[in-house]
């Protein structure tokens, strides 16, 4: 049944996702808009595309820690509350109210949530990411393969709770990287490193 402390969690964690870090830090350092820059997204990748390193370095570690901290706070009153935070935050990234629900992918959201709920099933994710990355260079597969192994790499470490919310995340994160399955299939998805606006966010 659901209770007052999990809609406030839900309504917390949601709000804390749904901060723009991308869009605000862009336009603090003097970059304009980030959405009409590159692929548009509001994510790291995108803000690396400015040439602004430094900016895209913060903006990956805020949109980790704002999946990150919304769980560790929830967890501490219990476990059902931070799966709410993880999954409530990671929605929030992805369809923020203050930008008429055009987020980002959540990717880095997303690794924030899994990290803080259970670190080994936040480790084996990002092993399995970069294992990808390394191999094929295309950031939007590794991101996917991430996503689609994360249940299965939770269901063995964490339990089958923690297991539920990798799936939710997952059907979120892969459903979000529509377009760069599209352009997978078609042979058009850009690399790491390459100058192109279709890489992932």
């Amino acid at each position: 049944m659901v209770g007052s402390a999990h809609l406030l969690t839900a309504v917390l964690a949601y709000l804390a996702g749904s901060i723009p870090f991308g869009l605000l830090l862009s336009r603090m350092a003097g970059l304009g808009d980030i959405r009409s820059i590159g692929s548009g997204n509001l994510g790291a990748t995108n803000v690396l595309r400015t040439g602004r390193k430094g900016v895209a370095a913060a903006t990956l570690l805020l949109d980790i820690a704002k999946g990150a901290v919304p769980v560790l706070i929830a967890h501490q009153f219990s476990l059902d509350l931070a799966i709410i935070a993880g999954l409530t935050a990671v929605i929030g990234h992805n369809f923020p109210l203050w930008l008429k629900f055009r987020g980002g992918k959540g990717v880095a959201t997303s690794f924030g949530a899994l990290v803080a709920v259970s670190w080994p099933l936040g480790i084996g994710c990002l092993g399995v990411w970069l294992a990808v990355a390394v191999v094929t260079r295309y950031s939007s597969l590794a991101a996917i393969l991430a996503f689609a192994s994360s249940p299965f790499i939770a269901w063995w470490l964490s339990g089958e709770q923690i297991a539920v919310l990798a799936a939710l995340l997952a059907v979120l994160g892969i459903a979000r990287h529509h377009e760069n399955i599209r352009r997978l299939l078609t042979g058009r998805e850009s690399k790491i490193g390459e100058k192109s606006v279709t890489e992932a966010e």
